[in-house]
């Protein structure tokens, strides 16, 4: 597990599991960028994309029934690997 998780991981064992997962990400408006972090995603995930008031970044939220804290680390370590996508 990336280091950058580990307490994020320690905060989502004590909750139960399955349970819905709200995840919130902020992308440069690039329509390959989007593409990548909501192919991340089942295609029945409620996806919802808000673009900034410039126009240079989309916020993308996403609220998915998760199974694990593990299934929830290993989306965000997927989407840190996308250039110019942050997590929140």
């Amino acid at each position: 597990m990336d280091s950058r998780f580990v307490k994020l991981n320690e905060q989502l064992e004590e909750l139960e599991w399955p349970a819905v997962y709200y995840f919130k990400f902020i992308a440069p408006n690039e329509p390959k960028t989007i593409a990548l972090v909501t192919a991340l995603f089942n295609s029945d995930s409620d996806i919802n994309m808000r673009p900034s008031r410039k126009g240079n970044y989309t916020s993308i939220n996403i609220k998915e029934v998760m199974v694990s804290a593990a299934a929830v680390i290993e989306i965000y370590e997927e989407a840190a690997k996308i250039k110019g996508v942050i997590s929140l």
